[in-house]
């Protein structure tokens, strides 16, 4: 309804940094999936997880982290509360994260 009124999927600012971090960050495939239909930048930086990997990573959302890959996400991006999205996924025990990481080229 938002994209239907004309939202702006590239908008910053909050918790999060971006809409799409905040979706993958608690796990809500179908609106990471319409955000990327709707030009939202799959490598935008912002928010306490500053990467949308970095986020779905940390929370172990591997479907998320795969649809990202798919949509040409960086996983070697850098920033912050973990550093990379395979810290993320390493601090919080997320194990095929970290293997789904290693598979795409994570230092």
């Amino acid at each position: 309804l938002l994209l239907e009124n004309g939202a702006d999927v590239t908008v910053q600012g909050g918790e999060y940094g971006s809409a799409i971090h905040a979706a993958s960050a608690n796990g809500h495939q179908a609106i990471v999936q319409l955000l990327l239909g709707n030009g939202a930048d799959v490598n935008v930086q912002g928010g306490q997880y500053e990467t949308v990997i970095q986020a779905a990573s940390a929370n172990g959302h591997q479907t998320i982290v795969q649809l990202l890959l798919e949509n040409g996400a960086d996983v070697n991006l850098q920033g912050g509360q973990y550093g990379s999205a395979i810290q993320a996924a390493s601090a919080n025990g997320h194990q095929t994260i970290v293997q789904l990481l290693l598979e795409n080229e994570a230092d």
